[in-house]
């Protein structure tokens, strides 16, 4: 978007959304495109598809719901162009002052509570810390120190949903879709990261997927280095100076036998009320997942261990450069907090996971036109931070009508009203009372509240 630098924001929205649309596969599609990634940066509140079709189009709603409607759950778009695209676009303001330095992998979910929107199923919610019944989307981002894009993105769909023909037919999932573990799906978006020629960075992985060794030897035999969190019960071997054979032990067991001087305090970034720093030492091992010769390649273990803690807390096992110091080791493996902001924004100032449709189609279409429009943001971060005040005020936002509300929504002038009780309650069952004055009174308030009002973020 560097070509963009000297419009006006609206300007450069224009010629954004512009690009996209050589993508779109329809000219009848730009509209619609325009319109729906519009929507997202100025609906407030939910972004769900009605409220999106009020505020671009105040004078049509009805039509142009079922414009938005279509596009992102019935027209034929690859979401898989369009994030190319997208990365494309973002790609130069995103590197102007830092090249990519990682690539983060990672999931995130959305609670449900019915059963027929695709992919729910009864598993572990990140959002809600605990086991319920949610979505799980599959991501790849592409990640520096001034900002991160998510450039993949996959619904997980369980065993339950893959084997039965009748969900999937009621879903319109397509009938390649096959069952894939979550670490099958990642390595899938880092194989055609590959393929496309993205710039590369180091892997950054959880612990849900650093723990995988076959995931983790996929990425090295991709040319790749990583920097991947393990749990604490994963078996190591120490490499040995004099080359003896090393016992076999956990990482965290060879946390706690390093001596005193192996530990330094690091400070590897500002936090939002404190500098960030903690305890940490590596080591040089090799992953042992069985008993016997270890099979694996020499690799740093990073060890955090802080001050305040009766035990190690985070283990990470990187093929990263031998010669890096330790405090670059620490902000690379610390670089992750990237992600988590990427799906705070994306949910809280996008609307991310307010889709309403059911199908696999328009999970990934709104998925799709959600990074979009927050790639747009990206790349308008060094004049406008995507959770400031004015982010999309430039973006032309026509008028609500007067009175307007989404179906389902309650009335905000709704009160009670004494006069409206037209029928007495049925006695029966009940004591009569001789002294009504004496009952106690709710007394109605007659004045409305003040109809809600649409503001640009």
């Amino acid at each position: 978007m560097d070509s963009f630098r000297g419009m006006g924001i609206a300007d450069r929205f224009a010629a954004y959304v512009g690009e996209l649309t050589k993508v779109a596969g329809h000219a009848d599609r730009a509209k619609p495109l325009r319109d729906y990634c519009a929507g997202l940066l100025l609906t407030e509140g939910r972004r769900s598809v009605e409220p999106m079709a009020a505020v671009t189009a105040p004078a049509r709603v009805s039509a142009q719901h079922q414009k938005l409607l279509h596009f992102v759950a019935n027209a034929e778009w690859s979401d898989e162009q369009m994030l190319a695209k997208v990365r494309d676009l973002v790609m130069p303001p995103l590197t102007r002052q830092q090249p990519i330095e990682a690539w983060i992998i990672d999931d995130t979910s959305f609670a449900k509570k019915g059963r027929h929107s695709v992919g729910v199923h009864h598993q572990y919610c990140g959002q809600l810390g605990k086991q319920a019944n949610c979505q799980v989307a599959v991501t790849l981002s592409i990640a520096n120190h001034h900002g991160s894009l998510p450039i993949a993105y996959r619904l997980y769909l369980p065993r339950a949903w893959t084997g039965n023909r009748s969900r999937r037919a009621e879903a319109h999932v397509p009938s390649s879709i096959r069952f894939k573990t979550k670490p099958q799906l990642a390595l899938e978006q880092i194989r055609a990261a590959v393929e496309a020629k993205v710039a590369p960075g180091a892997v950054l992985m959880d612990g849900s997927y650093g723990t995988n060794s076959g995931l983790r030897q996929a990425i090295t035999g991709l040319g790749l280095s990583y920097v991947a969190a393990i749990i604490s019960t994963i078996k190591v071997r120490a490499v040995r100076e004099d080359h003896r054979k090393p016992k076999r032990v956990s990482v965290e067991a060879l946390a706690r036998s390093l001596p005193k001087k192996a530990w330094r305090t690091i400070t590897w970034r500002d936090g939002s009320n404190a500098k960030l720093r903690s305890r940490f030492a590596c080591v040089r091992v090799r992953a042992a997942p069985i008993r016997g010769e270890a099979r694996f390649a020499e690799e740093t273990l990073l060890i955090e261990w802080p001050k305040d803690e009766a035990a190690p807390t985070k283990f990470w096992l990187a093929t990263v450069d031998l010669d890096m110091p330790l405090r670059d080791l620490v902000d690379l493996a610390k670089l992750r907090w990237r992600i988590e902001r990427d799906y705070e924004e994306l949910k809280q100032e996008i609307g991310l996971g307010h889709y309403e449709g059911r199908t696999w189609r328009g999970f990934h279409h709104h998925a799709t036109m959600s990074i979009a429009a927050y790639g747009f943001l990206i790349s308008e971060r060094e004049r406008i931070p995507p959770s400031g005040p004015d982010c999309a005020a430039a973006i032309e936002k026509p008028a609500l009508p007067s009175g307007y509300q989404p179906r389902g929504t309650p009335d905000p002038a709704a009160a009670p009203r004494s006069e409206l009780d037209r029928h007495r309650p049925s006695p029966v069952g009940r004591r009569d009372c001789s002294d009504p004055a004496t009952m106690p009174m709710l007394h109605p308030s007659h004045a409305a509240k003040p109809a809600t009002k649409f503001v640009i973020q």
